[in-house]
């Protein structure tokens, strides 16, 4: 387990080479940051509404995990911070379906975005704490799992705040209609992270 032996700055780039030039300057990291707040604000637009629960279906928590992934857990973070502060400032980076700005960010979704950085870090750290370890779908698995499960749990448990509802309702309508899609979006995100180092290493 020679890898061990690296130091810990280096993960990244080794689980992500074609990251090395950007992850290696802050400029770069800045850069990487802001296209990834883009990209997580165009899946924000992919959105559903369904008429039992006020949480739509969307594909921007596939996005957290996605930049996470590949990003690592600092840029990661910091991408999500500033989508959410660029959300906060009125930019149209939310979901359509519901208010523009700071209301956005305190409806019934808040618990879901603030829990954004923190998901993406947590998909991140875990899957580089994992490189050597296991196969790069299995870390991106994992990672993505841990990542999805938080924000979930946050996200319902803010849900069931703001609504008043028990335990038992606010998991009904934040958690339960959405576990088979998160499975579906956790497998995906480790395929997608897994493929795209299989095809930078090749």
């Amino acid at each position: 387990m020679h890898s061990a032996n690296l130091p810990q700055a280096s993960l990244p780039t080794r689980t992500m080479p074609w990251l090395a030039g950007l992850n290696d300057t802050l400029t770069g990291k800045l850069l990487l940051a802001v296209c990834a707040s883009a990209f997580v604000a165009l899946c924000a637009h992919i959105t559903v509404p369904l008429p039992f629960t006020p949480v739509p279906l969307t594909f921007s928590d596939l996005a957290v995990l996605l930049v996470g992934l590949t990003l690592g857990p600092t840029v990661g973070f910091a991408a999500l911070a500033l989508y959410l502060a660029e959300g906060a400032c009125g930019l149209p980076v939310f979901s359509p379906l519901g208010p523009a700005g700071l209301a956005h960010l305190l409806g019934p979704t808040g618990g879901y975005l603030i829990a954004y950085p923190f998901s993406a870090a947590i998909a991140g750290y875990v899957s580089r704490s994992l490189t050597g370890v296991t196969s790069r779908f299995l870390s991106g698995l994992v990672a993505s799992a841990l990542a999805s499960t938080l924000l979930m749990l946050t996200g319902t448990i803010w849900l069931g705040i703001w609504t008043h509802a028990s335990a038992a309702t606010a998991f009904t309508l934040g958690a339960a209609p959405f576990l088979p899609g998160q499975i579906v979006k956790v497998c995906a995100a480790a395929g997608i992270f897994a493929s795209l180092q299989r095809f930078r290493r090749a």
